[in-house]
């Protein structure tokens, strides 16, 4: 039966995944890991092991899976929004409280749609493991993406804000690579412990991707006054962003024309970390 709150166009999370037996299935929404109130860094960090343990963990006092039972996991990435990382089947009850209580073991049928197969549910209970006949019709599909959550869609070019982290996890990544090594370009890195700037420029070989990888491999990218400062204060504290694009046959002159305008305007050369 069509939940009421569905509308013609809406498309159930059980018309995409044909769970059969409801009753004997329960999904887990996971807003936390490890303490950690940001499920999705754990996902994108390939932190699985983790992710898993907070899956299969049992509360103080209640159980919450039973041997045998199908369960689903899902990550918070945005308001209403939950990703699908596991479908498992518990095959041993370890008897174990207020930490992982079982074993289990993955259901392949359904591994194309983890880290792919995006949900709009509100949860109204405080209880986050639910029976999945009490809330699968009200789960919607929100989107099934084209490759994994954690291969970091490609956001364009005026959306583009990592931090040192971000940008050694994205920097291997087919769209990144491909959008990055096929555009000249101006960007800016910003420390945010002290607001100061550096604005670089990117026209040589594989342009802004070969650029930004010399930032991945020593830090400082052969810059002088980045030479200066300690590794692990790049790590914790640069973030990086797109100021200009032009297509790779731009005359690297127009380039270089820019860079000397936004170190103009920013005044990095009198407050950040630009030295010419």
């Amino acid at each position: 039966m069509q939940n009421s709150h569905m509308t013609s166009k809406d498309i159930s999370l059980n018309e995409i995944l044909r769970l059969d037996n409801l009753s004997n299935i329960k999904i887990r929404f996971n807003l936390m890991f490890d303490g950690n109130w940001s499920p999705a860094d754990f996902y994108k960090n390939a932190d699985h092991e983790t992710m898993l343990n907070g899956q299969y963990w049992n509360y103080s006092k209640n159980k919450s899976f039973k041997v045998g039972q199908i369960n689903l996991g899902f990550i918070k990435i945005d308001d209403n929004l939950w990703l699908l990382f596991h479908v498992g089947k518990v095959t041993k009850d370890l008897n174990i409280l207020n930490g992982m209580g079982y074993e289990f073991e993955s259901l392949p049928e359904y591994e194309k749609y983890c880290g792919r197969l995006i949900i709009r549910y509100k949860n109204k209970s405080q209880n986050m493991v639910r029976l999945a006949e009490s809330v699968i019709d009200d789960c919607l599909i929100e989107q099934i993406l084209p490759d994994k959550f954690d291969n970091d869609l490609f956001p364009g070019y005026e959306n583009i804000d990592l931090s040192w982290s971000d940008l050694t996890r994205v920097i291997s990544k087919e769209a990144w690579k491909a959008a990055l090594a096929n555009q000249k370009g101006v960007y800016l890195i910003t420390d945010t412990s002290n607001g100061k700037m550096y604005v670089g420029s990117a026209y040589g070989e594989n342009m802004i991707l070969g650029r930004w990888n010399s930032y991945v491999i020593s830090c400082h990218g052969g810059n002088i006054d980045l030479k200066n400062l300690d590794p692990s204060h790049i790590k914790e504290n640069f973030r990086y962003s797109v100021l200009d694009i032009f297509k790779s046959t731009a005359d690297d002159k127009v380039i270089l024309s820019r860079e000397t305008w936004w170190k103009k305007i920013l005044k990095t050369r009198e407050f950040g970390y630009n030295s010419n």
